[in-house]
Protein backbone atom coordinates (compact mmCIF):
# COMPACT_ATOMS: atom_id res chain seq x y z
CA UNK A 1 0.00 0.00 0.00
CA UNK A 2 2.76 2.46 0.90
CA UNK A 3 4.59 1.58 -2.32
CA UNK A 4 1.48 2.30 -4.40
CA UNK A 5 0.89 5.58 -2.59
CA UNK A 6 4.47 6.61 -3.33
CA UNK A 7 3.82 5.76 -6.96
CA UNK A 8 0.69 7.92 -6.89
CA UNK A 9 2.62 10.73 -5.23
CA UNK A 10 5.24 10.65 -7.97
CA UNK A 11 2.61 10.54 -10.73
CA UNK A 12 0.70 13.54 -9.40
CA UNK A 13 3.60 15.62 -8.13
CA UNK A 14 3.33 19.04 -9.67
CA UNK A 15 -0.25 18.64 -10.90
CA UNK A 16 -1.98 21.98 -10.50
CA UNK A 17 -4.35 22.09 -7.53
CA UNK A 18 -3.10 18.94 -5.76
CA UNK A 19 -1.24 19.19 -2.47
CA UNK A 20 0.02 16.18 -0.51
CA UNK A 21 -0.04 16.11 3.30
CA UNK A 22 1.53 13.63 5.69
CA UNK A 23 -0.07 14.91 8.89
CA UNK A 24 -3.73 14.15 8.10
CA UNK A 25 -5.88 12.52 10.79
CA UNK A 26 -9.57 11.78 10.48
CA UNK A 27 -9.99 12.91 14.09
CA UNK A 28 -9.08 16.40 12.86
CA UNK A 29 -11.31 16.25 9.79
CA UNK A 30 -14.65 14.93 11.10
CA UNK A 31 -17.33 16.54 13.24
CA UNK A 32 -17.18 13.51 15.56
CA UNK A 33 -13.46 14.24 16.04
CA UNK A 34 -12.79 10.51 15.70
CA UNK A 35 -10.77 8.30 13.39
CA UNK A 36 -7.20 7.23 12.72
CA UNK A 37 -4.62 7.95 10.06
CA UNK A 38 -4.74 7.08 6.35
CA UNK A 39 -1.61 6.07 4.48
CA UNK A 40 -1.57 9.55 2.98
CA UNK A 41 -3.74 12.48 1.98
CA UNK A 42 -4.23 14.76 -1.01
CA UNK A 43 -5.93 18.17 -0.92
CA UNK A 44 -7.60 19.07 -4.22
CA UNK A 45 -8.22 22.78 -4.78
CA UNK A 46 -10.12 22.47 -8.07
CA UNK A 47 -12.75 20.10 -9.45
CA UNK A 48 -10.28 19.07 -12.16
CA UNK A 49 -7.68 18.22 -9.51
CA UNK A 50 -10.23 16.23 -7.52
CA UNK A 51 -11.23 14.23 -10.58
CA UNK A 52 -7.60 13.62 -11.54
CA UNK A 53 -6.63 12.48 -8.05
CA UNK A 54 -9.47 9.97 -7.79
CA UNK A 55 -9.01 8.64 -11.32
CA UNK A 56 -5.26 8.11 -10.89
CA UNK A 57 -5.72 6.44 -7.50
CA UNK A 58 -8.35 4.14 -9.00
CA UNK A 59 -6.00 3.22 -11.84
CA UNK A 60 -3.45 2.10 -9.24
CA UNK A 61 -6.18 0.25 -7.28
CA UNK A 62 -5.55 2.32 -4.16
CA UNK A 63 -8.50 2.38 -1.74
CA UNK A 64 -9.57 5.95 -1.08
CA UNK A 65 -12.06 8.03 0.82
CA UNK A 66 -13.21 11.39 -0.48
CA UNK A 67 -13.55 13.81 2.43
CA UNK A 68 -15.56 17.01 2.46
CA UNK A 69 -16.76 18.45 5.74
CA UNK A 70 -16.42 15.12 7.54
CA UNK A 71 -19.88 15.49 9.08
CA UNK A 72 -21.20 12.10 8.02
CA UNK A 73 -18.27 9.79 8.68
CA UNK A 74 -17.60 7.14 11.31
CA UNK A 75 -13.96 6.18 10.77
CA UNK A 76 -12.10 3.39 12.55
CA UNK A 77 -9.30 4.03 15.01
CA UNK A 78 -5.64 3.34 14.20
CA UNK A 79 -3.86 3.14 10.86
CA UNK A 80 -6.15 2.72 7.87
CA UNK A 81 -5.20 1.05 4.55
CA UNK A 82 -6.53 3.86 2.35
CA UNK A 83 -5.79 7.40 1.27
CA UNK A 84 -7.83 10.51 2.01
CA UNK A 85 -8.74 12.70 -0.94
CA UNK A 86 -9.89 16.04 0.45
CA UNK A 87 -12.31 18.11 -1.62
CA UNK A 88 -10.80 21.56 -1.14
CA UNK A 89 -12.55 23.15 -4.14
CA UNK A 90 -14.95 25.73 -2.75
CA UNK A 91 -16.16 28.10 -5.49
CA UNK A 92 -19.84 29.09 -5.53
CA UNK A 93 -21.45 30.81 -8.52
CA UNK A 94 -24.92 32.33 -8.33
CA UNK A 95 -27.09 33.59 -11.17
CA UNK A 96 -29.60 35.50 -9.06
CA UNK A 97 -31.77 36.48 -12.01
CA UNK A 98 -32.36 32.86 -13.04
CA UNK A 99 -32.14 31.43 -9.51
CA UNK A 100 -29.38 29.01 -10.50
CA UNK A 101 -26.66 28.21 -7.98
CA UNK A 102 -23.58 26.10 -8.66
CA UNK A 103 -21.29 25.03 -5.83
CA UNK A 104 -18.09 23.00 -6.00
CA UNK A 105 -17.87 19.88 -3.89
CA UNK A 106 -15.76 21.31 -1.08
CA UNK A 107 -17.87 24.40 -0.44
CA UNK A 108 -19.10 24.52 3.16
CA UNK A 109 -22.79 23.73 2.88
CA UNK A 110 -24.06 26.30 5.37
CA UNK A 111 -22.01 28.97 3.60
CA UNK A 112 -23.79 27.98 0.38
CA UNK A 113 -27.17 28.41 2.08
CA UNK A 114 -26.16 31.80 3.46
CA UNK A 115 -24.89 32.95 0.04
CA UNK A 116 -28.15 31.93 -1.63
CA UNK A 117 -30.22 33.88 0.87
CA UNK A 118 -27.91 36.91 0.60
CA UNK A 119 -28.54 36.79 -3.16
CA UNK A 120 -32.29 36.92 -2.58
CA UNK A 121 -32.95 33.25 -3.37
CA UNK A 122 -35.11 30.78 -1.47
CA UNK A 123 -35.53 27.02 -1.33
CA UNK A 124 -32.68 25.71 0.87
CA UNK A 125 -33.18 27.77 4.03
CA UNK A 126 -34.62 24.74 5.87
CA UNK A 127 -31.26 23.05 5.32
CA UNK A 128 -29.41 25.75 7.24
CA UNK A 129 -26.92 24.66 9.87
CA UNK A 130 -26.36 21.20 8.42
CA UNK A 131 -22.61 20.57 8.68
CA UNK A 132 -20.61 19.23 5.80
CA UNK A 133 -19.84 20.12 2.20
CA UNK A 134 -21.96 20.78 -0.88
CA UNK A 135 -20.69 17.68 -2.66
CA UNK A 136 -22.08 15.42 0.05
CA UNK A 137 -25.64 16.74 -0.14
CA UNK A 138 -26.82 14.59 -3.08
CA UNK A 139 -25.06 11.46 -1.82
CA UNK A 140 -27.49 11.01 1.05
CA UNK A 141 -30.14 13.45 -0.15
CA UNK A 142 -29.75 15.60 2.95
CA UNK A 143 -32.92 16.96 4.44
CA UNK A 144 -34.39 18.69 7.47
CA UNK A 145 -37.57 20.43 8.56
CA UNK A 146 -39.67 19.11 5.69
CA UNK A 147 -37.22 19.89 2.88
CA UNK A 148 -34.47 17.93 1.13
CA UNK A 149 -31.87 18.59 -1.51
CA UNK A 150 -33.90 16.60 -4.07
CA UNK A 151 -36.45 19.43 -4.05
CA UNK A 152 -34.01 21.86 -5.70
CA UNK A 153 -31.17 19.79 -7.19
CA UNK A 154 -31.14 19.85 -11.00
CA UNK A 155 -27.88 18.06 -11.78
CA UNK A 156 -24.42 17.19 -10.49
CA UNK A 157 -21.00 17.25 -12.08
CA UNK A 158 -20.07 13.61 -11.59
CA UNK A 159 -16.89 11.62 -12.03
CA UNK A 160 -18.00 8.12 -13.08
CA UNK A 161 -15.30 5.98 -11.51
CA UNK A 162 -15.83 2.95 -13.74
CA UNK A 163 -15.05 4.93 -16.89
CA UNK A 164 -13.19 8.00 -15.63
CA UNK A 165 -15.62 10.27 -17.48
CA UNK A 166 -16.76 13.60 -16.02
CA UNK A 167 -20.15 14.98 -17.03
CA UNK A 168 -23.20 16.77 -15.72
CA UNK A 169 -25.72 14.14 -14.66
CA UNK A 170 -29.42 14.97 -14.12
CA UNK A 171 -30.99 14.43 -10.72
CA UNK A 172 -33.17 11.63 -12.05
CA UNK A 173 -30.07 9.49 -12.64
CA UNK A 174 -29.19 9.51 -8.92
CA UNK A 175 -32.25 7.62 -7.58
CA UNK A 176 -32.62 10.01 -4.67
CA UNK A 177 -34.67 8.65 -1.77
CA UNK A 178 -34.97 9.13 1.96
CA UNK A 179 -31.37 9.90 3.01
CA UNK A 180 -29.99 7.86 0.15
CA UNK A 181 -28.98 7.76 -3.53
CA UNK A 182 -27.23 5.39 -5.88
CA UNK A 183 -23.98 7.15 -4.94
CA UNK A 184 -24.14 6.17 -1.28
CA UNK A 185 -22.23 3.00 -0.32
CA UNK A 186 -21.76 2.12 -4.01
CA UNK A 187 -18.51 3.79 -5.08
CA UNK A 188 -20.25 4.68 -8.34
CA UNK A 189 -18.87 8.16 -8.61
CA UNK A 190 -17.61 11.34 -6.98
CA UNK A 191 -19.62 14.54 -7.00
CA UNK A 192 -17.41 17.39 -8.17
CA UNK A 193 -20.08 20.12 -8.14
CA UNK A 194 -23.83 20.58 -7.77
CA UNK A 195 -26.41 22.78 -9.46
CA UNK A 196 -29.59 23.99 -7.76
CA UNK A 197 -32.68 25.75 -9.07
CA UNK A 198 -33.88 28.15 -6.38
CA UNK A 199 -36.77 30.58 -5.98
CA UNK A 200 -36.08 34.12 -7.18
CA UNK A 201 -38.75 35.77 -5.01
CA UNK A 202 -36.74 35.33 -1.80
CA UNK A 203 -39.43 33.18 -0.20
CA UNK A 204 -38.87 29.87 1.52
CA UNK A 205 -39.89 26.40 0.53
CA UNK A 206 -43.39 25.49 1.79
CA UNK A 207 -43.44 25.27 5.59
CA UNK A 208 -44.86 21.85 6.31
CA UNK A 209 -42.81 20.74 9.34
CA UNK A 210 -44.80 21.30 12.51
CA UNK A 211 -42.06 22.45 14.88
CA UNK A 212 -40.64 24.98 12.44
CA UNK A 213 -44.06 26.15 11.30
CA UNK A 214 -45.15 26.80 14.87
CA UNK A 215 -41.95 28.73 15.54
CA UNK A 216 -42.89 30.99 12.63
CA UNK A 217 -46.53 31.36 13.64
CA UNK A 218 -47.91 29.10 10.92
CA UNK A 219 -50.98 27.07 11.92
CA UNK A 220 -51.71 23.45 11.08
CA UNK A 221 -54.54 24.60 8.83
CA UNK A 222 -52.16 26.85 6.91
CA UNK A 223 -49.61 24.08 6.29
CA UNK A 224 -52.26 21.93 4.67
CA UNK A 225 -52.89 24.35 1.80
CA UNK A 226 -52.00 23.24 -1.69
CA UNK A 227 -48.83 25.29 -2.02
CA UNK A 228 -48.04 25.48 1.68
CA UNK A 229 -47.16 28.67 3.50
CA UNK A 230 -43.97 30.51 2.65
CA UNK A 231 -42.01 33.07 4.58
CA UNK A 232 -38.94 35.19 3.73
CA UNK A 233 -36.03 32.79 3.38
CA UNK A 234 -33.81 34.78 5.75
CA UNK A 235 -36.48 34.63 8.47
CA UNK A 236 -36.82 30.88 8.06
CA UNK A 237 -33.04 30.40 8.14
CA UNK A 238 -32.84 32.23 11.47
CA UNK A 239 -35.59 30.06 12.92
CA UNK A 240 -33.97 26.85 11.69
CA UNK A 241 -30.59 27.79 13.14
CA UNK A 242 -32.23 28.62 16.45
CA UNK A 243 -33.98 25.25 16.56
CA UNK A 244 -30.84 23.33 15.56
CA UNK A 245 -28.67 25.12 18.12
CA UNK A 246 -31.21 24.30 20.80
CA UNK A 247 -30.71 20.62 19.95
CA UNK A 248 -26.93 20.81 19.73
CA UNK A 249 -27.12 20.15 15.99
CA UNK A 250 -24.90 23.01 14.83
CA UNK A 251 -21.27 21.96 15.14
CA UNK A 252 -19.22 24.02 17.57
CA UNK A 253 -15.62 22.88 18.22
CA UNK A 254 -15.85 24.35 21.74
CA UNK A 255 -18.99 22.38 22.67
CA UNK A 256 -18.65 18.60 23.05
CA UNK A 257 -22.42 18.26 22.91
CA UNK A 258 -22.12 19.07 19.19
CA UNK A 259 -19.25 16.66 18.45
CA UNK A 260 -21.50 14.34 16.51
CA UNK A 261 -22.51 13.19 13.06
CA UNK A 262 -25.88 14.88 13.41
CA UNK A 263 -28.85 12.53 13.45
CA UNK A 264 -27.11 9.20 13.90
CA UNK A 265 -30.01 6.94 12.94
CA UNK A 266 -32.47 7.45 10.11
CA UNK A 267 -36.16 7.42 10.90
CA UNK A 268 -37.23 3.82 10.27
CA UNK A 269 -39.55 3.20 7.33
CA UNK A 270 -41.66 0.06 7.77
CA UNK A 271 -44.59 -1.65 6.09
CA UNK A 272 -47.90 -0.22 7.24
CA UNK A 273 -48.96 -3.75 8.14
CA UNK A 274 -46.18 -3.87 10.77
CA UNK A 275 -47.12 -0.67 12.57
CA UNK A 276 -49.79 -2.41 14.63
CA UNK A 277 -47.16 -4.72 16.12
CA UNK A 278 -45.03 -1.75 17.10
CA UNK A 279 -48.00 -0.07 18.76
CA UNK A 280 -48.72 -3.26 20.69
CA UNK A 281 -45.14 -3.29 21.95
CA UNK A 282 -45.37 0.37 22.96
CA UNK A 283 -48.69 -0.25 24.70
CA UNK A 284 -47.16 -3.11 26.66
CA UNK A 285 -44.61 -0.70 28.13
CA UNK A 286 -46.48 2.59 28.31
CA UNK A 287 -50.18 1.92 27.76
CA UNK A 288 -52.58 2.48 24.91
CA UNK A 289 -52.64 6.27 25.09
CA UNK A 290 -48.90 6.53 24.41
CA UNK A 291 -49.11 3.86 21.72
CA UNK A 292 -51.90 5.73 19.92
CA UNK A 293 -49.81 8.92 20.03
CA UNK A 294 -46.72 7.29 18.48
CA UNK A 295 -45.49 9.50 15.61
CA UNK A 296 -46.20 7.85 12.29
CA UNK A 297 -46.09 9.46 8.83
CA UNK A 298 -46.83 8.33 5.26
CA UNK A 299 -43.66 7.29 3.42
CA UNK A 300 -44.87 5.98 0.10
CA UNK A 301 -47.26 3.28 -0.99
CA UNK A 302 -47.72 0.74 1.80
CA UNK A 303 -45.01 2.36 3.94
CA UNK A 304 -44.97 4.46 7.10
CA UNK A 305 -42.15 6.38 8.74
CA UNK A 306 -41.58 6.27 12.50
CA UNK A 307 -39.52 8.64 14.65
CA UNK A 308 -36.13 7.20 15.59
CA UNK A 309 -35.72 9.72 18.43
CA UNK A 310 -39.13 8.84 19.87
CA UNK A 311 -38.35 5.11 19.80
CA UNK A 312 -34.91 5.63 21.34
CA UNK A 313 -36.36 7.59 24.23
CA UNK A 314 -39.19 5.08 24.81
CA UNK A 315 -36.65 2.25 24.77
CA UNK A 316 -35.08 3.81 27.87
CA UNK A 317 -32.27 5.87 26.39
CA UNK A 318 -32.62 9.39 27.72
CA UNK A 319 -30.63 12.49 26.93
CA UNK A 320 -27.05 12.14 28.14
CA UNK A 321 -27.19 8.32 28.33
CA UNK A 322 -25.24 6.46 29.71
CA UNK A 323 -24.05 9.20 32.07
CA UNK A 324 -21.62 12.07 32.61
CA UNK A 325 -18.52 9.91 32.90
CA UNK A 326 -19.02 8.07 29.60
CA UNK A 327 -16.62 9.01 26.75
CA UNK A 328 -19.50 8.81 24.26
CA UNK A 329 -23.09 9.55 25.15
CA UNK A 330 -26.34 10.73 23.69
CA UNK A 331 -26.49 14.49 23.43
CA UNK A 332 -27.92 16.22 26.46
CA UNK A 333 -30.20 18.08 24.05
CA UNK A 334 -31.20 15.52 21.43
CA UNK A 335 -31.34 11.73 21.79
CA UNK A 336 -30.72 11.17 18.09
CA UNK A 337 -27.13 12.45 18.28
CA UNK A 338 -24.25 10.33 19.62
CA UNK A 339 -21.54 12.65 20.91
CA UNK A 340 -17.83 12.42 21.60
CA UNK A 341 -17.20 14.05 24.96
CA UNK A 342 -13.61 14.90 24.07
CA UNK A 343 -11.56 11.78 24.76
CA UNK A 344 -13.51 9.03 23.02
CA UNK A 345 -12.44 6.44 20.48
CA UNK A 346 -14.43 5.17 17.55
CA UNK A 347 -14.75 1.87 19.41
CA UNK A 348 -16.56 3.75 22.20
CA UNK A 349 -18.96 5.25 19.68
CA UNK A 350 -19.66 1.91 18.04
CA UNK A 351 -20.39 0.30 21.40
CA UNK A 352 -23.05 2.91 22.23
CA UNK A 353 -24.56 2.73 18.75
CA UNK A 354 -24.92 -1.03 19.09
CA UNK A 355 -26.44 -0.68 22.56
CA UNK A 356 -29.07 1.80 21.39
CA UNK A 357 -29.95 -0.17 18.28
CA UNK A 358 -30.28 -3.41 20.24
CA UNK A 359 -32.42 -1.71 22.87
CA UNK A 360 -34.89 -0.35 20.33
CA UNK A 361 -35.04 -3.67 18.51
CA UNK A 362 -35.63 -5.59 21.74
CA UNK A 363 -38.33 -3.19 22.91
CA UNK A 364 -40.26 -2.62 19.71
CA UNK A 365 -39.02 -5.04 17.03
CA UNK A 366 -37.72 -2.15 14.91
CA UNK A 367 -34.13 -2.13 13.62
CA UNK A 368 -32.56 1.30 13.35
CA UNK A 369 -30.10 2.02 10.57
CA UNK A 370 -27.19 4.46 10.98
CA UNK A 371 -27.15 7.48 8.71
CA UNK A 372 -23.36 8.11 8.54
CA UNK A 373 -20.93 6.32 6.24
CA UNK A 374 -18.82 3.78 8.16
CA UNK A 375 -15.17 3.35 7.20
CA UNK A 376 -13.10 0.45 8.50
CA UNK A 377 -15.73 -0.44 11.10
CA UNK A 378 -19.26 -1.87 11.05
CA UNK A 379 -22.21 -1.55 13.41
CA UNK A 380 -22.95 -5.24 12.82
CA UNK A 381 -19.57 -6.29 14.20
Amino acid sequence: MTHRFNELHDALQGVDGIRFADDFRFADATTLHLGGRPVGAMYCATTAALGTAVTRADSLEIPLLVVGGGSNLVVADGDLPLIAVVADCTDVHIDAERGVLRAEAGAVWDDVVAAAIDAGLGGIECLSGIPGSAGATPVQNVGAYGAEIADVLTRVLLLERATGTVEWVPTEALDLGYRTSNLKHTGRGVVLAIELQLRTDGLSAPLRFGELARRLGVTAADTGTADGVRRPAALVRDAVLELRRGKGMVHDPADHDTWSAGSFFTNPVIADSDVADVRVAVAGLYGGTVADAMPCYPAGEGLLKLSAAWLIERAGFGKGHPGPEAPVRLSTRHTLALTNRGAATTADLVALAREVRAGVRDAFGVTLHPEPVWVGVDIDG
